[in-house]
């Protein structure tokens, strides 16, 4: 079987590659550059929780040691009547801060941890480390893609470069950026709107009143008129840098480094109450957001992720995000095509899930965008808007809400049936799974995320009391035996976990989940049948079973014949 071809070696094309090899699928990597990446301090990320646990699980590293979880996130703003400045604190849990602060934004309701805040070279040199690690990944530098040549069968690309060549692949993936060739060569309309927003930004050494924690001010009282008059956001890096952020009104005003430097001193002095607060500046740049959806993602055994099949990030809500998240979702169904055969269903839901969750989080984000900037007639418009601008902000940055969150695939062509058996947890289907310890089948205490990416379904059951006892003691006795004979009966690779609790679960209750780490099912007590129908509508229905089944009986009829 051929490799998959991904085209694009940024973090979203090097996550797909070492995602597909954690599942024993080959790939080649096409990389126009020659393999670097130059440093750029004023060119930064930002990682949700699910996404940072992504990267770290497949490229071996802890990125909390290159980058900065923030210890928090403060939201500064200007009180209408006084102009005193006001705090809101929000911890890594989303918690607002005392009670007592003027102006305090937010809730006492448990949130996600804070993200993490990377340079983004950083990032993507932790993950080529990876691939040169993997066996399994071939990384091809300077070599630029012209020609795509599809049928049946697969895949032909060609490149051009020192070595310019043709390449055979199962299926290849467009990983290649705003401008995807991939995507121009497939024909594929990529409508939106241009610069949404406009930021400029600076990066600065430097020491600010509250280190390692992140801040927005929404109407900074020293504010001028003209370029650098709106909002501006602080984010902590590495070694005392810290990446500030101005937001610039509509239009082209340009930015000029005498400007640049002359709002740095202006925001340090106000934020610091220092006449001439020292400072290195080490790197600028204007940052530009486009609103983009591609039409299609999907055509034959092409497609497209990341920056290629959309651009999205007001309010903080990054893309990059939802690029590590279209990886994730695509390898471990092109994987089972790989290994047992193409389902359309399967790999068509790709499209269907993905498309879905970046179209809704951009639909919010054009809503609240004008009625923000706007300042007028927020709770009308938006529903859910009652906890007003701040708090709309805050989700955004912090990865909660419409603007910020994980999307669920409840919708999903992959969804399962209703049956009596199901039962409610805390987690709604189709969304990501609580990371709480589970029992390995080795016996081993780990996180549940830890088991994710391995191209098998999880079966989770939740036994309290199991946790205190040696897996041994447990494994023959009450219901695991016939959990663990539904488990092996199942339609495709299945391991099965055991957990003490689980968020909103009932002790026995069964939960599946996707390769991905989505919500399958949730299960009053072991269903065999049930099971087996949840675990086979994951896997895009019963024609995914005919296709192995079929796949089978022409390999031992090969066999009989030599």
């Amino acid at each position: 079987m051929d490799p998959v071809i991904v085209v694009g070696a940024g973090p979203v094309g090097l996550t797909l590659a070492l995602a597909l090899a954690r599942q024993e699928v080959p790939s080649v990597v096409l990389d126009e550059t020659p393999g670097r990446e130059a440093p750029r301090a004023a060119r930064t990320v930002v990682l949700r929780e699910d996404t940072a646990a992504l990267v770290e699980r497949l490229a071996g590293v802890g990125l909390g040691r290159a980058g900065l979880r923030w210890a928090g996130w403060r939201l500064l703003r200007r009180k209408q009547v006084t102009g005193e400045v006001a705090f809101g604190d929000f911890g890594p849990a989303g918690a607002a801060g005392s009670a007592g602060a003027a102006g305090a934004v937010g809730s006492a309701d448990a949130g996600p941890p804070a993200p993490l805040h990377i340079a983004q070279h950083v990032l993507t040199g932790a993950l080529r480390a990876a691939v040169a690690r993997e066996p399994l990944v071939e990384l091809a530098t300077d070599s630029r893609l012209d020609t795509i040549e599809q049928e049946a069968a697969g895949v032909t690309a060609h490149t051009r470069g020192p070595a310019g060549t043709w390449w055979r692949g199962s299926y290849l993936v467009g990983c290649d950026g705003p401008r995807s060739t991939v995507r121009k060569l497939q024909d594929i309309r990529f409508p939106g709107r241009t610069a949404v927003e406009r930021h400029a930004v600076a990066a600065l050494r430097t020491e600010l009143p509250r280190p390692e924690e992140a801040f927005l001010h929404r109407m900074p009282p020293w504010r001028t008129t003209g370029p650098f008059a709106g909002e501006i956001t602080a984010r902590p890096l590495r070694d005392g840098v810290w990446r500030l952020d101005w937001l610039l009104p509509p239009g082209k005003d340009l930015v000029t480094p005498e400007l640049l430097v002359s709002r740095i001193r202006e925001t340090l002095t106000g934020w610091t109450g220092e006449s001439a607060p020292s400072y290195e500046l080490l790197d600028t740049g204007v940052h530009t957001v486009h609103h983009r959806l591609a039409r299609r993602w999907r055509v034959g055994r092409v497609f497209v992720a990341g920056d290629a099949a959309h651009l999205l990030g007001a309010f903080g809500t990054h893309g990059l995000d939802e690029g590590l998240r279209d990886a994730d979702n695509l390898a471990w169904k092109l994987a089972t095509a790989w290994h047992h055969g193409p389902h359309e269903t399967l790999l068509d839901s790709y499209q269907a899930e993905r498309r879905a969750v970046v179209a809704a989080r951009l639909r919010a984000a054009d809503q609240v965008l004008p009625l923000l900037r706007g300042g007028g007639g927020l709770r009308s418009y938006v529903p859910g808007a009652a906890r007003g601008h701040d708090a709309l902000l805050m989700d955004g940055h912090l990865g909660r809400g419409t603007l910020g969150a994980p999307g669920a695939y409840g919708d999903s062509p992959l969804a399962s049936p209703d049956c009596e058996a199901g039962v409610p947890v805390d987690t709604p289907l189709g969304a990501p799974v609580a990371d709480v310890v589970v029992t390995a089948e080795d016996g081993s205490f780990v996180p549940l995320r830890e088991r994710l990416g391995r191209g098998a379904l999880l079966v989770v059951l939740v036994a309290p009391g199991t946790g205190v006892w040696e897996r041994r003691h447990w494994v023959g006795a009450g219901i695991m035996p016939r959990l663990a004979a539904a488990v092996t009966a199942l339609p495709h690779r299945a391991e099965l976990l055991v957990a003490e609790s689980y968020p909103g679960a009932a002790a026995h209750t069964v939960l599946l989940v996707r390769p991905d780490g989505h919500l399958v099912t949730a299960l009053g007590g072991v269903r065999p049948a049930d099971l087996y129908t949840a675990a086979e509508a994951a896997l895009g229905g019963p024609a995914h079973t005919e296709t192995r089944a079929e796949a089978g009986a022409e390999t031992r009829a090969e066999a009989g014949a030599r």
